[in-house]
């Protein structure tokens, strides 16, 4: 029989259009997913108020071979998103009076410990690399680390800098593998299991391309980079506020480009000022706006 890949979601849909004596069991279990994960069947019958042969199909009919596999796969779904399935209910008062504070400090705090926890020699080093490569490719995949990898390109080609940013897997592999010595590889990646990234740094590797990546330690791309920028993603527990880690990710990119920046020296300038005039007479003549933003 075929296991089921998400059991939780499964449930909802018996919940909706399984028979009725499924439609119970189903209920009750989304309702108390603890009690069910550590029952015995004579329990859960007893409790719906169905027989224990009822139980046994309604596992079945759920992809299950019985109970004890059913209960398996809902005991891993209780571990990797628990917090999602019973999350305490917010007032409204929480609502309206924290969720400024609850982004602004979770970003402030992300943004401290990233730069705390820094090795500025590294990054120092790795903006000195940059600012005297031939080319750049910068690589990541997933939200957070595809973004940086977008936003490294689009803070370095001001620069005069030639770089590229690709977030597309197989890409990665491609433009890694036309690297040469001159090419020095950026790869993001919060998990630092990405399989691509990874992938890609190790076919640079094999052209001469200076590999660095932005990751935690002792993740599978920290092993596989010539040099890491540790990076680890600390989280708040709440739920319903998207990762603060891209701010933290974020302040390590503007301070790579700032340091390329200040290696590259004035002669950054004419580029910077050009954008300027080109986007200021286009758009809106007011100094004070963000170069190009």
């Amino acid at each position: 029989m075929k296991t089921p890949a998400d059991i939780i979601t499964r449930l909802q849909l018996i919940l909706q259009d399984g028979t009725k004596s499924d439609r119970k069991l189903a209920g009750f279990v989304l309702a108390d997913l603890d009690f069910v994960s550590k029952a015995a069947i004579s329990e859960i019958a007893a409790r719906v108020g169905v027989s224990e042969p009822t139980v046994t199909r309604f596992c079945r009919n759920l992809g299950c071979e019985g109970l004890r596999d059913f209960k398996f796969y809902l005991a891993q779904a209780i571990a990797i998103g628990g917090q999602y399935l019973s999350p305490e209910p917010l007032s409204r008062d929480a609502r309206e009076q924290r969720i400024a504070s609850a982004i602004t400090e979770a970003a402030i705090a992300a943004i401290q410990r990233a730069s705390e926890n820094l090795d500025m020699t590294t990054l120092v080093a790795v903006a000195a690399r940059i600012a005297v490569s031939g080319n750049v490719l910068c690589i990541g995949s997933g939200g957070i680390s595809s973004m940086m990898a977008t936003e490294m390109q689009n803070r370095l080609f001001r620069l005069g800098v030639s770089v590229l940013a690709q977030i597309d897997g197989q890409l990665q592999r491609m433009y890694a593998a036309v690297a040469t010595p001159d090419t020095t590889l950026i790869a993001f990646s919060v998990s630092g299991y990405a399989r691509s990234v990874i992938d890609a740094v190790q076919v640079a590797q094999q052209y001469g391309a200076t590999t660095i990546a932005i990751t935690p330690p002792d993740s599978a791309l920290a092993k596989a980079a010539d040099t890491v920028i540790h990076f680890q993603s600390l989280e708040d527990g709440n739920i319903y506020k998207p990762t603060s880690s891209r701010y933290a990710l974020l302040s390590i990119v503007d301070m790579i480009v700032t340091s390329v920046a200040e290696t590259r020296g004035p002669k950054v300038l004419e580029n910077l000022r050009r954008i300027k005039q080109s986007v200021n007479t286009l758009k809106v003549d007011d100094p004070r706006l963000p170069l190009g933003d």
